[in-house]
């Protein structure tokens, strides 16, 4: 792809003769304080789905190997509690840490009640047809036909005579919004291999009424002004070229693309890491709510 070439040499430019490279207004505004946090925080807490049948939304995590999928759900976690919490294996393994379909619970507190949301995570996409998710078992995720901690077998997916009720699976166990997890840094070299698998999923998605939302993470590794200052996230001109060309590539509305920082090392909270974490979790339970709107309320 022409673009990409072009695409980092002029960023390394600019970087090299230390040039501007800042907005100087944001091209979406956000008031980067407690006030902000504690809205989202509590927006999330007191979110119902639409849909009585349905007690909690399903947000289904897909991406390469290492682009953040589990850390995401150890972030919104994190954010969630008050603290840093780590309930998701997660790393920077070349190959998937994660071998199962995972519902995660998101609580308030220990003992408090979960959520009105799940988190879904799976095994990480990889190019090779014979690594990471099968894109038949995310077909039967995304029908609501895979139970929780079921072991993934890239090779060999579920297979369809075992699944003869998807079809008809109730509305609460089928997935509401998916999730597309890049890693900022590596999205200009993304496998052909993996593009194809995308696209795919993208298909069964539009067959479905599901939407695709991505998640730009490590943004603070891409871009060396967010790591001083992740405020300026929205007047970084690399991240807005960024978000401009993954709606270009994957077809989606720049509306669906969100930048976040998860947390990896770090061992308390951070404001302005939380309002973006807590942003992405708002927006993928409208995206989610839109599905809901295809429905009669009340029934399935």
């Amino acid at each position: 792809m022409a673009w990409i070439g072009k695409f980092l040499f002029g960023w390394t430019r600019r970087v090299e003769e230390n040039t501007e490279v800042l907005l100087d207004e944001p091209w979406r505004n956000v008031a980067w304080n407690n006030s902000t946090r504690a809205r989202l925080k509590q927006s999330l807490l007191d979110y119902k789905p639409p849909i009585d049948s349905v007690p909690q939304a399903r947000i289904l995590l897909v991406g390469a190997v290492g682009a953040g999928k589990s850390s995401f759900f150890n972030s919104i976690n994190s954010a969630i509690r008050g603290n840093i919490t780590s309930q998701a294996v997660a790393g920077e393994k070349v190959t998937t840490r994660t071998i199962e379909y995972r519902a995660y619970q998101v609580k308030a507190n220990r003992v408090g009640q979960p959520l009105s949301f799940l988190l879904c995570d799976t095994m990480g996409l990889e190019a090779s047809e014979s690594g990471g998710v099968n894109i038949k078992d995310i077909d039967h995720i995304l029908k609501g036909c895979i139970p929780n901690k079921h072991r993934f077998n890239p090779v060999s997916p579920l297979e369809t005579c075992h699944c003869q009720e998807c079809d008809s699976s109730a509305l609460k166990d089928r997935i509401h919004c998916v999730v597309y997890v890049i890693d900022s840094s590596k999205f200009a070299v993304m496998p052909p291999e993996t593009k194809k698998k995308l696209h795919e999923i993208q298909e069964k998605l539009e067959s479905y009424d599901v939407t695709l939302v991505v998640l730009l993470t490590k943004v603070d590794k891409t871009c060396p002004i967010l790591e001083k200052d992740l405020k300026k996230v929205y007047r970084s001109c690399y991240i807005k070229e960024l978000i401009d060309r993954a709606s270009e590539c994957l077809g989606i509305p720049v509306t669906n693309i969100l930048p976040v920082k998860n947390y990896s090392n770090e061992l308390e909270l951070n404001e302005c890491c939380d309002i973006l974490l807590l942003t992405a979790m708002q927006k993928m339970l409208h995206f989610a709510d839109n599905h809901f709107d295809n429905f009669v309320k009340g029934t399935e």
